[in-house]
C-alpha cells in the first residue's frame, strides 16, 4: 500500500502546494525542455514522454535547494510530493506548447521556405511571414480552450472508466518513490548518473561541432553502412539525443521505425526513382511535392491515417457506474485518493463559462490573425439557408474547411490555421487530463493541478515562439538537407495543399500507393487488435504503422540511434534487469538534455558568425585520389 507509508504526513492545502519555488522551479525547466522539445521537433518529430524527466529533475532541484535551507535553519516547508506534482505538471505543460504551437509544423507549413519547396500554392495569399508576435498571441488565444473543456470529464475518466493514462501513472509513481526514505536514496543515485550522462553528451556534442565546418562535415554524416547507404539516409550519426530517446521508447516502436526505413529508403524509393521521366517529371527540383518528395509525403499521411483508424475490436474497457465508485474502492489507498480528489472540486459552471469567454476570444481574434479564415466565415456567413441541412453539415464535417476558401483565397493558410487551432485544444486537454491522473496518485488537489497547468500553459506560449525564432535565425530551418529539416512543416503543407486541390496534385500512381499503404495500416491494427483479443502474444511484433510512416520521409539514421538505445537497454537489462529499470530513464534523460542544451551555445555561434575549425569529410577511394590529382596538379 503506497498511501501507508505517507499516513502521518500532512498533505498541505492547494494553495501551498503552489509555492513560489516551485513556480522558479518550473519557470528553469521549462527553459530546458522547451529547448529540448524545440530541437527534437525541428530534426525529427519523435519526442519520447519527458513526464518522468521533469518529475526527476524537479525533484532533484528543489530537494537540494531545500536541503540547503533545512541545514541553515531557514527551511520554513518541507519539499512534498504534491509540490514536486505541480511542478512536472508545470514543465509539462510548457513543453506541450512548444509541440503543439506547431512551430516545427503547421505555423511553419505558412513560410515562405516552405512553399517554396512546393510547385503548388507558393502565392502570397497562401504564404505568412513568421513573426514572434503574431504567433505569441495566437497561441494565447487558443491555447487555453482545451483546459476549461476537459475539466468536467477527469471525474468520469479516471473514477468511471478507470483509465490509466500510463505517462501519467508511471510519474505519479515515481514521485512517490522519491518521498520515501528508501525512494530518496535512489533518486540521488538516479540524478547523479543523470548528470554525468548530460555531461558527457554535452561535451561529446561540443566535440563533434569542431569537425563540422560546413554541411555535409562531422560526425553526424559518418558512412557507418558504406556511401550508398549514406546516399539513402542510412548511417549511425552518433546522436547521443536519439540513443537516449531509444532507451526511453519500447522496443516495437523502435523497430517498427527501422522496418519502415528499410521499406521505404532501402527498396521503394530507389524503385520509384527509376521511374524518373515516366511517374514524374525529371525537371521538378527535389523537394517538389509533384516528383518523389510526394510519394515520401502523401505514402506516409496515408500510413499515419491508417494507423488513426477507429479500433473498434477493443472490447475490454469495462465501466462502472459513479455510484459504485466508493464500493469498488474499499482498500485505505483507494479511499485516500477518492477523498482528496474530490475535495477541490472546480465547478462545471466555472468550467463551462471559461470554455465560452475563451471560445469567444479564440472566434474574434484568430480571424485577425489570419485574414483567410475571413474569407471562410464570410462564405459560410452568406450560405446560412444551407446550414440548416444535415447534408450541408455533414459536407462540412467530412470536406476540408479549406476546400470553402479555395487556393485563390488561402486556402493552405485557413488550413493550416484551423489545423493548429484544433491541434492546440486537443492537445492540452488531453496533456491535463494525464496531470490529473497523476495528481489522483499522488493527492495533489484538482485545484493545483489545474492552476499549475494554467501557469505552464503560459510559459510555453510565450517560451515556445521565442527559443523556436533562436533556431530560426541561427540556422537554416526547413531545409531537407540542413541540421533542422522541420519535416512536419512540408507534410502539413502537403495536407492543406490536398484539401485545397484534392487527389489531382498527386504525382502518378501516388494515389494507388497511398490506398496500399492506408489499407495496410488498417490491416495491421486490426490484425494487432485480434492476436491481443484472442490472447495470441504475436501481436507484440506487429510493427506500429504510424511509427512505421515517420522515416519515409526522413530516412533511418535517426532510426538506427534509437535501435542503438534500444540495444543498450536490452544489455543492461540482460545483466542487471533490477539496474536498467531503475538507471536507464535517469541515463536516458541526461543524454537527451545534454546533447540539447548544446544547442543553445552552438546557436549563438552560429548567430555570432563563429565556424568550426575543421571540416571532416569521408570519401571513396576513387574519389580519394581524383581529389589528390587534382590537389597535386
Amino acid at each position: 500500500m503506497v498511501e501507508e507509508a505517507f499516513r502521518e504526513t500532512t498533505v498541505p492545502p492547494w494553495r501551498k502546494q503552489i509555492t513560489a519555488r516551485s513556480v522558479a522551479t518550473s519557470f528553469v525547466l521549462s527553459i530546458i525542455f522547451n529547448f529540448i522539445v524545440c530541437k527534437l521537433n525541428l530534426t525529427t518529430g519523435v519526442i519520447p514522454s519527458l513526464n518522468v524527466a521533469a518529475g526527476l529533475l524537479g525533484f532533484a532541484v528543489v530537494k537540494g535547494y531545500s536541503s540547503m535551507l533545512e541545514k541553515c535553519g531557514l527551511l520554513k516547508q518541507p519539499f512534498t510530493r504534491q509540490e514536486n506534482t505541480v511542478i512536472q505538471t508545470c514543465v509539462v505543460a510548457s513543453s506541450g506548447i512548444a509541440f503543439s504551437s506547431g512551430t516545427a509544423s503547421y505555423l511553419l507549413g505558412m513560410s515562405a521556405k516552405i512553399a517554396a519547396q512546393g510547385d503548388e500554392g507558393n502565392t502570397p495569399i497562401n504564404v505568412k511571414k513568421l513573426s514572434i508576435g503574431w504567433m505569441i498571441c495566437f497561441l494565447f488565444a487558443v491555447s487555453f480552450v482545451g483546459l476549461f473543456s476537459i475539466v468536467p470529464l477527469r471525474k468520469v475518466m479516471i473514477l468511471r472508466y478507470k483509465l490509466t493514462y500510463p505517462s501519467g501513472t508511471a510519474t505519479a509513481y515515481l514521485i512517490n518513490s522519491f518521498h520515501t526514505p528508501k525512494g530518496a536514496k535512489l533518486a540521488k543515485k538516479q540524478v547523479a548518473l543523470l548528470f554525468k550522462s548530460f555531461c558527457f553528451s554535452f561535451v561529446f556534442a561540443f566535440f563533434q561541432w569542431f569537425y563540422a565546418a560546413a554541411d555535409g562535415c562531422g560526425f553526424a554524416n559518418f558512412p557507418t553502412f558504406g556511401p550508398q547507404a549514406l546516399a539513402q539516409n542510412f548511417y549511425f550519426d552518433f546522436s547521443s539525443t536519439y540513443v537516449g530517446v531509444g532507451m526511453i521508447c519500447p522496443y516495437m516502436v523502435n523497430i517498427s521505425l527501422l522496418v519502415g526505413a528499410v521499406i521505404s529508403w532501402g527498396i521503394m524509393w530507389p524503385l520509384i526513382e527509376n521511374k524518373k521521366g515516366d511517374w514524374y517529371s525529371a525537371d521538378l527540383s527535389p523537394s517538389s511535392l509533384h516528383g518523389i518528395q510526394g510519394y515520401r509525403v502523401f505514402i506516409a499521411i496515408s500510413m499515419m491515417l491508417g494507423d488513426d483508424s477507429p479500433e473498434s475490436f477493443n472490447t475490454k474497457q469495462e465501466k462502472t457506474d459513479s455510484s459504485s465508485i466508493v464500493l469498488a474502492d474499499e482498500d485505505y489507498d483507494a479511499q485516500r485518493r477518492l477523498e482528496f480528489f474530490l475535495k477541490d472540486q472546480i465547478p462545471n459552471w466555472a468550467a463551462f463559462l471559461g470554455y465560452v469567454l475563451l471560445a469567444i476570444v479564440s472566434i474574434i481574434a484568430v480571424p485577425f490573425i489570419f485574414h483567410q479564415l475571413k474569407c471562410l466565415l464570410q462564405r459560410l456567413w452568406l450560405r446560412p439557408h444551407r446550414l440548416v441541412s444535415s447534408l450541408e453539415l455533414w459536407k462540412i464535417r467530412h470536406h476540408h474547411l479549406q476546400f470553402l476558401v479555395g487556393l485563390e483565397h488561402g486556402g493552405v493558410i485557413a488550413g493550416l490555421a484551423s489545423c493548429g487551432v484544433m491541434m492546440s485544444i486537443v492537445s492540452t486537454a488531453s496533456d491535463l487530463m494525464q496531470d490529473f491522473k497523476t495528481g489522483y496518485l499522488t493527492l495533489a488537489s484538482p485545484r493545483s493541478m489545474f492552476f499549475s497547468q494554467v501557469l505552464g500553459t503560459a510559459m510555453g506560449c510565450l517560451m515556445s515562439p521565442l527559443i523556436f525564432w533562436f533556431f530560426y535565425k541561427a540556422y537554416s530551418v526547413g531545409d531537407p538537407n540542413g541540421s533542422y529539416p522541420a519535416p512536419y512543416g512540408l507534410m502539413y503543407r502537403g495536407i492543406a495543399l490536398l484539401g485545397v486541390e484534392g487527389i489531382s496534385s498527386f504525382p502518378k500512381n501516388c494515389l494507388k500507393l497511398a490506398i496500399i499503404f492506408f489499407v495496410i495500416a488498417i490491416a495491421m491494427n486490426l490484425a494487432r487488435e485480434l492476436l491481443q483479443y484472442y490472447k495470441c502474444n504475436v501481436y507484440k511484433f506487429i510493427p506500429s504503422p504510424m511509427c512505421m510512416a515517420i522515416p519515409f520521409y526522413l530516412g533511418g539514421y535517426f532510426a538506427i540511434d534509437m535501435c542503438v538505445g534500444s540495444l543498450i537497454l536490452y544489455v543492461w537489462q540482460r545483466r542487471n534487469k533490477q539496474k536498467a529499470h531503475d538507471y536507464a530513464p535517469a541515463m536516458a534523460s541526461g543524454l537527451i538534455c545534454g546533447e540539447s542544451l548544446w544547442g543553445v551555445p552552438a546557436a549563438i555561434l552560429a548567430l555570432a558568425g563563429v565556424k568550426a575549425p575543421m571540416c571532416m569529410k569521408f570519401l571513396t577511394a576513387s574519389v580519394n585520389q581524383k581529389v589528390d590529382k587534382f590537389l597535386a596538379g
